[in-house]
């Protein structure tokens, strides 16, 4: 509970927690950076990151952030772009690598008798792909959960490599450069500094309505179905 409690607060409140990271490591905040996004795209184990958040917070420290005392934390635009842009797709080629080679076994290994790998979300990633085909790669960069176990189905359903980098590059350019610039031209408005909480959140009901929304329609084309018998 208390580590659940800490993610919550890291995530509602990480412009603070970004802020203190940047006075502290310097240069090497684009490392830490680069971990978080490389992780929660690499990494099946990993998709509770704050991806879609970060990019936004990110970019508003491009524009400079100031606190109460009148200290300054800024990060280069160009910079950020590049290393958040790399992880990106280098973290989308490890998960399809681990998909395509280990994805079965994956799905097989158990933690205190849990699967490791949450087999609800590869059957979701796979509804995705029967709507979407390849597009899928681009599209799930923008939806939590689903966006880390994307490029992993993809490598399980030996989708063709060649066909994969293309998407993989397109979606992790669009995902990467929206969101901090974004968050770079919001991020000078008064109301999103002092509200930045609430920015948080309508951030995260943006990027899970598509997925309410499909479940939602998914339920009513059941219950139309079962009228219908």
């Amino acid at each position: 509970m208390e580590i659940i409690n800490y993610i919550l607060d890291f995530i509602l409140n990480l412009d603070q927690h970004l802020f203190k990271l940047v006075l502290d490591y310097g240069v090497w905040i684009y490392t830490i950076l680069f971990l978080i996004v490389f992780m929660e795209t690499g990494l099946v184990v990993m998709a509770f990151l704050p991806g879609d958040i970060l990019l936004f917070t990110a970019g508003t420290f491009c524009a400079g952030v100031q606190n109460d005392v009148g200290q300054t934390a800024e990060l280069n635009l160009l910079i950020t772009l590049s290393v958040l842009l790399i992880a990106a797709i280098l973290g989308d080629g490890v998960n399809y690598y681990l998909g395509k080679n280990l994805g079965l076994k994956l799905l097989n290994w158990k933690i205190n008798d849990k699967p490791i790998v949450n087999p609800k979300y590869i059957m979701k990633t796979n509804e995705f792909y029967k709507l979407h085909g390849p597009k899928t790669i681009i599209t799930a960069r923008f939806l939590p959960i689903i966006r880390t176990f994307a490029p992993f189905v993809a490598g399980i359903g030996e989708m063709p490599y060649a066909t994969f980098i293309r998407y993989n590059v397109v979606g992790a350019f669009i995902w990467v450069f929206s969101l901090v610039f974004l968050g770079y031209y919001l991020g000078s408005f008064a109301f999103v500094k002092n509200n930045f909480e609430i920015i948080i959140l309508g951030i995260i009901a943006a990027s899970l309505f598509p997925i309410i929304m499909e479940l939602f329609m998914n339920k009513k084309n059941l219950k139309n179905k079962a009228y219908k018998l």
